[in-house]
């Protein structure tokens, strides 16, 4: 076993490691090397204890160590580490955990599960298999996309045409062809409305206006997150989604769910969108899907589309495919997460706790200065943080406020994400209201002790 030192590990990781999301320039020169997990909780290299309020990345749905899926993953290895499903190959846990899906699914009318490595991959298998689906039935001008302000879709090339914020998109430039934006149901800033459901109808007539704008024969789906993560845990009223769920069947536009964090629990519901009683027509999954135990994800397509790919047709061969779709040691990992979820009811708890959390943080708006609002939905939080309550003025994320009140929380024993002037918060479903006490009295105490730069 190695036994480097922190300052030699610190050195082999800036020396040979380029990291996501990180400036090169400025990141890593104190790296947290982390070292074991367990429940709602994660260990550094030097045995300090943290309450994890990311879950991971908005992944570590089942908390951390669970044996169920531990003992899942080391049964698998012991039969078949890989193999491949490309044509008529197939293996055990993808068969039964495409099946466990579809059944999960049903309500919604889904029919057929593609297999991907992560949330990334998801997304780019939509924008494909919506365009075949279009040339399939005659209709090849059909190619346009749609998406929101604010929206991240991963980080290959077609999700970058469709994320709405640009620190993501403009370094890659130019992005694919026929993708555009609209504005987003953001209650706390927008230019129309503070009321909901007015907002909600405006921003749908936003879509209906673009798709006609663009021709519907030339458009061939709508994409967005039911609750838009990284943007800031913004959560739509009551009536978006319904009301987009008409526009695109009024236009004979697709609908695609990027579920990517919602799906399996976060936000409340079992699924995003189930949570306002609309189906979508392809539905984006990865993160709770193996509870990021193994990096998994998965594109699932309703009926309607998998019956035009099962017709024979000169364009019909699904020519897309992964080296790690449906994976088997990742599938079973999955089989095993989505049982624990099932089983215990995270989806339920995370409403409940997310909901105790939400109602626990609201009296710190008032309390201070640079808090402008609390949101989310499920165990899915944003603190939006600004220099004027009144203009709702944002931080300015170079003065660095929300990295120095995460480096506070850690050093209290409590991780949470700073994302430019926002404080994003996505723990473990197995969360409690005793976790939420003392994840709320960290950051309370990090907002009174943290004064804004000058």
């Amino acid at each position: 076993m190695t036994t480097e030192t922190y300052q030699e590990l610190q050195q082999l990781n800036g020396e040979n490691v380029l990291h996501p999301m990180s400036m090169p320039a400025f990141d890593n020169e104190s790296p947290m090397f982390m070292k074991r997990g367990q429940g709602v909780h994660v260990w550094d290299s030097e045995d300090n204890q943290y309450l994890d309020g990311l879950g991971g990345l908005w992944c570590v749905n089942v908390g951390y160590g669970r044996k169920e899926v531990l003992d899942a993953m080391r049964d698998q290895m012991d039969q078949l580490a890989y193999y491949n499903t490309f044509g008529d190959m197939c293996n055990l846990p993808s068969t039964r955990l495409a099946a466990k899906i579809i059944e999960m699914l049903r309500p919604e009318g889904m029919s057929k599960v593609f297999f991907t490595s992560g949330g990334s991959d998801s997304i780019d298998s939509s924008i494909k298999l919506a365009r075949q689906f279009w040339r399939l039935n005659g209709k090849p001008t059909k190619t346009s996309l749609i998406s929101l302000k604010d929206a991240y879709h991963g980080v290959h090339m077609g999700g970058i045409s469709l994320i709405g914020i640009p620190a993501f998109r403009d370094p890659y430039g130019p992005v694919l062809p026929g993708c555009y934006q609209i504005d987003n149901p953001f209650l706390y800033r927008n230019a129309w409305t503070e009321d909901p459901e007015e907002l909600g109808q405006i921003c749908a007539d936003l879509l209906d206006r673009k798709i006609a704008y663009l021709g519907a024969d030339n458009v061939a789906a709508f994409i967005a997150e039911p609750i838009q993560g990284a943007g800031g845990v913004i959560v739509p009223p009551e009536n978006y989604w319904p009301l987009i769920r008409q526009v695109c069947d009024k236009h004979d536009v697709l609908l695609i769910a990027d579920e990517v964090v919602t799906g399996f629990g976060r936000s409340g519901s079992m699924f995003g969108v189930r949570g306002w009683g609309v189906a979508a027509d392809i539905m984006c999954f990865a993160k709770g899907i193996s509870s990021g135990y193994v990096p998994l994800g998965a594109t699932v397509i309703n009926e309607r589309i998998a019956d035009s790919f099962s017709k024979p047709s000169p364009n019909g061969m699904v020519a897309h495919g992964l080296t790690y779709s449906g994976h088997p040691l990742a599938c079973a990992a999955g089989i095993a997460a989505l049982d624990v979820v099932v089983k215990e009811n995270l989806h339920i708890n995370a409403g409940e706790v997310g909901a105790y959390c939400k109602e626990k943080f609201m009296p710190l708006v008032d309390r201070h200065e640079h808090l402008g609002e609390v949101r989310g939905k499920g165990l899915m939080l944003a603190l939006d943080l600004v220099t004027d309550k009144a203009t709702r003025t944002p931080v300015n994320p170079a003065d660095g406020y929300s990295d120095m009140l995460s480096a506070h929380c850690q050093q209290n024993g409590v991780l949470i994400r700073s994302v430019g002037p926002k404080i994003i918060l996505s723990p473990p479903l197995t969360f409690t209201n005793e976790n939420v006490n003392q994840l709320v009295e960290a950051i309370d105490q990090a907002l009174t002790d943290t004064k804004y730069p000058a």
